[in-house]
């Protein structure tokens, strides 16, 4: 189940723009992950609605993807932010493994994988990774 820590005395006028989600690494988290987003989006779109329709379809896209990419390559509990930007939604996943992703080759027709790390660069306005003593942060920004 997710938990949302408040580490600050953010005005409840602030809580749509920003939220923190914390899981403790299960399979289940992944669809976790997403309804969180969805519920994050919905409370966003309330005041400030996307420009397109798929803007909303691509971040919980890519929340799917990197929340699926933690379970499968770094065990152990995640963290999910999003916040708001001036031009779209940045969202923060942080895990406990140091290694950067890397793109892997896809084959659609052996199947395997390999698409997801390919979907967050081509969706993304920006991708970044920062690596920490407990971790890394991927670190990605999307149109609103």
């Amino acid at each position: 189940m997710a938990t949302e820590p408040r580490w600050d005395d953010t005005p409840p006028s602030e809580e749509t723009y920003e939220r923190t989600f914390s899981f403790p690494g299960e399979l289940r988290n992944v669809t976790e992950a997403r309804v969180a987003a969805e519920t994050y989006l919905g409370a966003l779109a309330a005041g400030v609605p996307p420009g397109a329709p798929e803007y909303w379809d691509d971040i919980l896209l890519v929340v799917t993807e990197l929340a699926a990419n933690v379970i499968q390559y770094a065990p152990g509990p995640f963290d999910l932010r999003m916040r708001r930007t001036f031009d779209g939604v940045h969202v923060t996943m942080r895990d406990t493994n140091t290694t950067k992703p890397e793109p892997r080759p896809f084959h659609p027709r052996t199947g395997g994988g390999g698409i997801g790390w390919h979907l967050v660069h081509t969706l993304c306005t920006q991708v970044s990774v920062v690596v920490h003593e407990g971790g890394k942060d991927i670190h990605v920004f999307l149109p609103w």
